[in-house]
């Protein structure tokens, strides 16, 4: 039987990390990581890092970047936190909500203009609080910043409100073209990510030239979209998420000042992707755990980060909780552990 020519593209993925029951491995995650430095040259990995893998929300920063290069921001007054937001997967808390009102007030829009759907808010999974009670709209979605900065690139250019999804539309040709240029590549499968939203398939060495380019401000706009995101982590996630304690351990490796000196990028992406850029070392990072287990991604990228020597003791950081994860039963009863796998080769970095 032969396969799907598609599949036949899939990626090389390796076991990167495995979650125990007892004793023995009983989930085993492949995938890959790409590091990249300041010439986008690959400098270190493990598994495929030029196969294919959709980047699903880890895009956002580049989504936003053609809005704040045509001067967006200065047009509608938005500040650092709305531009933060434009790059988010966030909570549905109440910051992230009234921000996102307030992006759309600035531009004369309202949360029926929006094409994101709705779920229940990412906040009470992450704090297992009860999030029964309802009464929830596109504003709370984890995109809705996205798509506020998307109706706002198309009122800044007298553009329809109405078909802003579309992938031939000027806007998702304006991110086509950003993607295109900060990834090297211009061939992007697309696809149609959880929000609604075009999105694009590259290889995880161009995901991290990516993510280099906008840790350093290789670019005024990116620039400014650093400086959002890296002072406003909790509006880029939310209450105990993974990219603020990422980000927060940034700051760690800069001074105390998180506008100023928070020293690294990150985003997260549905289904097991990991992008984050380090500005003091010029270098970009993707990862990729192809069967979406968040837990084990977050493992991997903690390790990551060890043996890449950026941070020493993931306990002293605000990642303790991500590294070597315990597995517990419903009973609040420990059951197992995601343990990682690899050995980077080695890098003088």
């Amino acid at each position: 039987m032969s396969l799907p020519h598609s599949l036949l593209r899939a990626p090389r993925h390796v076991p990167l990390a495995v979650t125990t029951r007892g004793a023995l491995p009983e989930l085993v995650h492949y995938g890959s990581i790409a590091v990249v430095d300041e010439r986008g040259h690959l400098v270190t990995g493990v598994g495929d890092a030029h196969g294919l893998n959709f980047t699903r929300s880890a895009l956002k920063p580049l989504q936003a970047l053609g809005f704040v290069e045509d001067g967006g921001a200065e047009r509608f007054g938005f500040d650092s936190q709305q531009l933060a937001l434009m790059c988010a997967s966030h909570s549905g808390e109440a910051m992230h909500v009234a921000t996102a009102q307030r992006m759309l007030d600035a531009i004369a829009a309202g949360e029926r203009d929006l094409q994101c759907g709705c779920h229940v808010p990412t906040y009470f999974a992450t704090t297992g609080e009860d999030g029964a009670r309802g009464g929830w709209n596109q504003l709370f979605h984890n995109c809705s910043g996205k798509h506020s900065g998307f109706l706002a690139y198309c009122r800044l250019h007298g553009q329809p409100l109405d078909n802003y999804l579309d992938p031939d539309s000027p806007l998702q040709q304006r991110v086509r073209a950003s993607v295109q240029r900060f990834a090297g590549r211009r061939d992007l499968p697309m696809g149609i990510d959880g929000c609604s939203a075009p999105n694009f398939a590259m290889p995880l060495s161009g995901l991290a030239q990516a993510f280099g380019a906008l840790a350093r401000g290789d670019t005024p706009a990116l620039a400014v979209l650093r400086y959002a995101m890296a002072r406003h982590p909790d509006l880029v996630s939310g209450t105990r998420r993974s990219d603020l304690a990422l980000m927060q351990t940034g700051w760690q490796a800069g001074s105390s000042d998180p506008g100023r000196d928070g020293e690294w990028v990150a985003k997260i992406g549905a289904d097991g992707v990991q992008a984050l850029g380090i500005r003091n070392k010029g270098l970009g990072i993707a990862v990729r755990v192809a069967d979406g287990n968040k837990r084990a991604l977050l493992a991997v990228t903690v390790e990551l980060l060890r043996q890449l020597r950026l941070i020493d003791d993931p306990a002293a950081t605000p990642l303790a909780r991500y590294a070597r994860p315990v597995v517990k039963n419903y009973r609040g009863t420990e059951v197992g552990r995601v343990e990682t796998l690899f050995s980077l080769p080695r890098v003088v970095l």
